[in-house]
């Protein structure tokens, strides 16, 4: 192994553990071609960076992310299904499927990429799914930094504010300790590909929906593949939360990508905030009291 590798780590994991790592990479690359041997330097990377930042499983920034990974999954997928059904919904009612330009049709790939990518990670492929949502995520805000670069200088902070936080919230999985990655949810690959039709054609089924109401069309477009994705995650994804701080990050996404999927408002940010303080509230007066009743027996 190059000692390049192993000098990313903190130097006292290094010295505890620098030799083992450094057989275990040779036992797994020996014979292998060049592919394997870049995935097993890219996992060392990234477990060294997670060292470094403090964000592994034993420690407390790891599980915080832990926990807020399955709702920023969900958060990311119903997002991608709002953009993709409103798109869907505007050649729809234009009747003109060019209507949109190649900018519009490179979004929608990268949309569609996105919601694949949810569907897989939600589905216990974590790793797979992860990266190609993050990366559909990469390419939607490059879209979206080439629609706007002409007028850019005019208001950067405005463009940044809006390009970054999608973005930001599809590389929280990418943090996730993998030892405290979801568990998997369909374990055959028959259920998979069963899953990935629903989930394509409830998105067709939401374009074609006949709502009035134009706010109330964008509330549906992202407020029903959202419980979707919950009811995927279960109850595991629940009882992850079990600090205030992991219950504001795990919440963050959803306020967050809702908001800019039109979900919600400034007339209904505050009572959502409202809210979310009081579920924090009770789900730490839950757990005192779990604690408690816990302790006595």
């Amino acid at each position: 192994m190059s000692r390049r590798l192993l000098r990313l780590y903190p130097a006292g994991f290094r010295r505890a553990f620098g030799d083992e790592i450094a057989e275990a990479y040779r036992e797994a690359t020996e014979g292998a071609g060049r592919l394997t041997r870049l995935r097993e330097a890219g996992d060392i990377v990234a477990h060294a960076l997670r060292l470094r930042m403090r964000v592994g499983s034993a420690h407390r920034g790891g599980r915080l992310f832990a926990a807020a990974t399955p709702f920023a999954l969900a958060a990311t997928g119903a997002y991608a299904a709002s953009l993709l059904t409103s798109s869907l919904d505007y050649v729809y009612v234009t009747g003109h499927p060019d209507s949109v330009g190649p900018l519009g049709y490179a979004v929608n790939g990268c949309s569609l990429l996105i919601f694949i990518g949810t569907v897989l990670a939600l589905s216990g492929r974590f790793a797979a799914g992860s990266r190609c949502a993050f990366a559909g995520a990469a390419g939607t805000a490059a879209c979206l930094l080439a629609a706007v670069l002409p007028g850019a200088l005019d208001m950067p902070l405005v463009h940044a504010a809006y390009l970054v936080p999608p973005l930001a919230i599809a590389a929280i999985p990418l943090v996730c300790p993998p030892d405290l990655r979801p568990p998997c949810r369909v374990m055959s690959r028959a259920g998979l590909v069963a899953l990935m039709i629903w989930a394509l054609l409830s998105v067709a089924f939401l374009a074609l929906l006949d709502v009035d109401g134009f706010g109330t069309a964008r509330l549906w477009r992202f407020a029903v593949p959202l419980a979707a994705a919950l009811v995927l995650l279960g109850r595991t994804a629940l009882s992850g939360v079990r600090t205030v701080g992991q219950f504001a990050l795990a919440a963050a996404p959803l306020l967050v990508t809702g908001y800019f999927a039109g979900a919600v408002g400034e007339d209904t940010a505050l009572p959502c905030l409202g809210m979310l303080a009081c579920t924090a509230l009770a789900v730490r007066l839950w757990r005192r009291k779990r604690s408690g009743t816990a302790g006595r027996a």
